[in-house]
């Protein structure tokens, strides 16, 4: 069975610092581009980081710019968001997602997985 969990969400207070993982199972993470996303309450699903996509190497959008890195670890199938210096505005369900080299948006990733919640207080 294929499945993408993530875990490490939490309650962090601004300025904090946080590391996601996402643990695949049923296929080789590293024939994809991996992505993190996230949707806070009322917005749209937003991509804000990638490896695999842009080219092969890795991208970042620029709100989270010089603060969140994506990382893996192909030994362990298991890919990783580490998030500093993070702010009120950084409150959303975070998921990761697996897809064809050059994937950028939601829809144009292959497996999903269900999101894990991160709160920054202020």
């Amino acid at each position: 069975e294929v499945q993408l969990v993530e875990s490490g969400g939490g309650l962090v207070q601004a300025g904090g610092s946080l590391r996601l993982s996402c643990a695949a199972s049923g296929f080789t993470f590293d024939d994809y581009a991996k992505g993190w996303f996230r949707q806070a309450p009322g917005k749209e699903r937003e991509a804000i980081v990638c490896i695999g996509c842009a080219g092969g190497s890795t991208y970042e959008a620029h709100s989270v710019k010089g603060r969140f890195t994506i990382s893996s670890d192909n030994a362990k199938n298991t890919v990783y968001l580490q998030m500093n210096n993070l702010k009120p505005e950084d409150t959303a369900v975070y998921y990761c997602a697996a897809g064809p080299t050059g994937s950028w948006f939601w829809h144009e990733y292959t497996y999903k997985g269900q999101g894990t919640q991160v709160t920054v207080s202020s």
